[in-house]
């Protein structure tokens, strides 16, 4: 343990690993957007308003700014590609005027040694093209995928600085629907929209100049269908971005609420709301699928207007071309050459049109994703590191609330020595669970100061500040691992003696042996293969081997049963020498030894002193005792 002649200093040095675990307080309001009605509920998410398309689009295309050389290579490859594309159908008319001149002019035999080179280059300028094409879609291909990847980096980066009032105003469905579905559409829509995008705008301008080049006066009737395909193309996509958007909020709000759904599901069969729960389903559902399908309805109808006013060109090219051939002004391999042309600029116009709802769902996705990289952090972090700590924690007239029109603590003064222990009793919505996650910074104070030691805690890192602190929670978290791994999560340079010695303080050792592996036992995914005790003697082996400066019960032997309680109490005793421990605690009869007990109600102490003292007073605590006494006996004389 620590020694009680120093004093802690901060240094710079790499910070110690973290022992405490984030908790959502039970006592908490919400922050953020608000859960609707109803037992599921679900944030008010993005969407609601229609994306802000180009500033969106503009930092999407951002994002590839670190792949500027291999853009510009791929930019190069596509001009050349397409420039030997649009030339491929003037060589081709050359070969249609050498065998139309020879046979029908001339009347003479065909040349084929120059129909022949003719149609070689014709063929080299494709296979060229071809695979200059090929080339620069396998580049693309590697340049999203490296920008999503640095994508996914950012966000999981962000997820780590932002404050636990963010993610208490997030239900976690919505937010792992924008971490992982949002960001797969991202990637999805820039594979299949970056290639085409390029080829196809540098397709249009070479097949331009190439129209200008074989005949002005066919260009000139071509280039009537742009306006009209511009001015369909934007009603239509103005209508449909704002249901992509909705599509993408109802994606995420389902998700959130098949998530909450069925982790609760042992809840919602007991209480018989399965029905009310797949009503709730199907509604969002069907609200899903509206928007998904009229999003879809929508874009898809550019594909078949722009088919038709491709083949209504077509149409007027051929009347007109053919009528420039009777006039002798025009070759017949030049209209043959310019029908391809049409066709090709036909193509490209088509292919942007119907590539709208892929670009707008990912830009719809793309906004939901940069509202994460958007949300305010966390307050500026110090540098350093905290060097030996006593444990004296005080509280110095600090004031705080979850909004600012509901106080909740107001100027509360506390002091916690070195070594002592400190218990907190009230009831639900007090703040008690508040006050410790203040200690731990998972929330700033908005007026007064904490300190450690004498020292700000706002001055420490906060990696720093939470490696000395061990938290055990009444909500037990245990990742996909083995017991071992679990017990050894905030300490793991641990000996396997070390691991061993916690497991059998903790009591952890006596269940763990009639399991399968012992030690080496999987916890699966929602830990349903403990029960909810085992689960909390477990956290509690953890922040035993810890061994951590200052330690945080929030109600850590809820869970277990009155024999095992007895046990656990006596180890956490022994857990809690030399340490300042904070003790949350519904059952008083385990804080009795408690060397001062702090009652709270509306976020102020009303009274604080030892069980004996708060007792003689009798005042709030001794009602409180009072009050579980009596129920106490009420169930004695019921059984």
């Amino acid at each position: 343990m620590s020694n009680p002649t120093q004093t802690p200093e901060i240094t710079a040095d790499v910070p110690v690993a973290e022992v405490a675990e984030p908790k959502k307080a039970n006592e908490r309001p919400k922050y953020g957007p608000q859960r609707g009605p109803g037992p599921m509920g679900h944030g008010q998410g993005t969407g609601e308003k229609a994306v802000n398309f180009v500033p969106s689009l503009k930092r999407l295309l951002g994002h590839l700014r670190p792949e500027l050389p291999w853009i510009i290579t791929v930019l190069v490859m596509v001009i050349v590609s397409t420039t030997l594309m649009s030339v491929g159908p003037a060589v081709l008319g050359q070969a249609t005027n050498i065998i139309y001149d020879a046979v029908v002019v001339n009347k003479v035999g065909i040349d084929f040694t120059a129909l022949s080179n003719t149609v070689l280059l014709a063929l080299g300028l494709y296979v060229a093209a071809g695979l200059l094409s090929w080339t620069s879609g396998l580049i693309i291909n590697s340049i999203v995928q490296r920008s999503v990847y640095r994508l996914r980096a950012q966000v999981s980066d962000k997820l780590g600085r932002l404050p636990l009032r963010y993610f208490d105003g997030q239900p976690r469905g919505e937010l792992l629907s924008r971490v992982t579905n949002d960001v797969d559409n991202i990637s999805q829509s820039l594979q299949q929209t970056l290639a085409q995008i390029l080829t196809n705008l540098f397709t249009l301008i070479t097949v331009v100049i190439m129209m200008f080049y074989v005949s002005w006066v066919l260009a000139l009737v071509a280039l009537i269908t742009i306006p009209i395909v511009m001015m369909l193309a934007m009603a239509i996509g103005k209508r449909s971005q704002k249901l992509f958007a909705k599509t993408w909020k109802a994606t995420g709000e389902l998700n959130g609420q098949i998530e909450e759904a069925y982790t609760g599901h042992e809840l919602v069969t007991v209480f018989g709301r399965r029905r009310e729960i797949g009503e709730q389903f199907r509604a969002k559902n069907e609200e899903l699928f509206a928007a998904a399908f009229g999003a879809q309805f929508i874009s898809g109808i550019i594909m078949p207007v722009m088919f038709f006013v491709g083949n209504l060109n077509y149409v007027v090219i051929a009347v007109v071309g053919g009528l420039m051939v009777t006039g002798g002004t025009l070759t017949i391999g030049a209209v043959q050459a310019f029908i391809q042309y049409s066709r090709m600029f036909t193509q490209p116009i088509t292919s942007l049109a119907s590539m709208a709802n892929l670009l707008q769902s990912g830009v719809a996705s793309a906004e939901r994703v940069f509202e994460v990289l958007d949300a305010t952090e966390e307050t500026e972090d110090a540098d350093g590191v905290l060097g030996t700590v006593l444990g004296r924690v005080e509280f110095d007239n600090i004031a705080f609330s979850y909004t600012p029109d509901k106080p909740l603590i107001t100027d509360l003064s506390l002091v916690a020595e070195p070594g002592s222990t400190v218990a907190i009793v009230g009831p639900t919505g007090a703040g008690k669970t508040t006050l410790v996650n203040l200690i731990l910074r998972f929330y700033e104070v908005q007026s007064g100061r904490i300190t450690l030691d004498g020292v700000d805690i706002t001055s420490i890192p906060r990696r720093a500040l939470r490696g000395k602190i061990g938290m055990v929670l009444q909500d037990t978290w245990l990742f996909g691992g083995s017991i071992r791994d679990n017990i050894a999560y905030g300490r793991q340079d641990a000996t396997e003696d070390e691991i061993l010695a916690a497991a059998k303080a903790t009591y952890v050792d006596r269940f763990v042996h009639s399991l399968p592996d012992g030690y080496d036992t999987v916890i699966n995914e929602e830990a349903s293969n403990l029960s909810a005790g085992e689960k909390q003697l477990i956290t509690i082996a953890r922040a035993f081997l810890a061994d951590p400066a200052i330690l945080i019960l929030d109600e850590a032997t809820s869970s277990v049963d009155t024999r095992t309680e007895v046990l656990v109490q006596q180890a956490m005793k022994k857990l809690r020498t030399d340490r300042t421990s904070f003790v949350i605690a519904h059952r008083l009869s385990t804080i009795r030894d408690a060397d001062t007990i702090l009652v709270m109600e509306n976020g102020a102490i009303v009274e604080q002193g030892s069980h004996d003292e708060l007792l003689a007073t009798e005042g709030a605590y001794y009602r409180l005792y009072q009050a579980q006494f009596a129920a106490a006996l009420v169930d004695d004389d019921a059984a």
